[in-house]
């Protein structure tokens, strides 16, 4: 089986600058990037970012997904060649879901548990005689009264101070 060549950014980039007959430097001023980073690029020693992917794509008149795919691509490729991470692939075991809970039980022969009321589950207090002689408390505690204030009868004069 024939290894697949993938080309990467750079490759691509200097076939551009040979058929535009373009310098790095020219690419560089056009683009708004500096000559190292274009150089890199070319070289293969960088990789493409998604803003220097969208400048070539508006410069060569090409899309900015044509780039970061020819990127992505040229990092798989990478990634499969190299033997280390190829092992710690091999190593990875896949995931696996876990069963649902209410199949998994009923595949057991295990019944649903069915919630009982709250009032049903709580204990009865033991009653004291401290507990028996004193009053029973039903309800909230009253609330307080409202104070609101009201508006002035007389216009400019100041409010009375609250209403109850």
């Amino acid at each position: 089986m024939a290894k697949k060549i993938v080309q990467s950014p750079g490759s691509v980039l200097n076939a551009l600058l040979d058929e535009y007959q373009l310098s790095t430097r020219k690419l560089a001023l056009d683009v708004k990037l500096s000559q190292p980073s274009v150089y890199k690029l070319v070289k293969g020693q960088g990789k493409l970012t998604v803003p220097t992917a969208l400048r070539l794509a508006k410069y060569f008149g090409t899309s900015p997904e044509y780039w970061l795919d020819l990127q992505r691509k040229a990092d798989l490729a990478e990634a499969a060649g190299d033997a280390k991470f190829t092992a710690i692939l091999k190593a990875i075991v896949k995931a696996k879901k876990p069963a649902p809970v209410k199949a998994a039980k009923a595949k057991a022969g295990v019944k649903p548990k069915v919630k009982q009321d709250r009032k049903k589950r709580a204990a009865p207090k033991a009653k004291t005689p401290a507990d028996a002689a004193a009053p029973k408390k039903r309800g909230r505690k009253p609330a307080a009264p409202r104070v609101r204030p009201t508006a002035s009868p007389v216009p400019g004069a100041p409010a009375p101070e609250t209403v109850q």
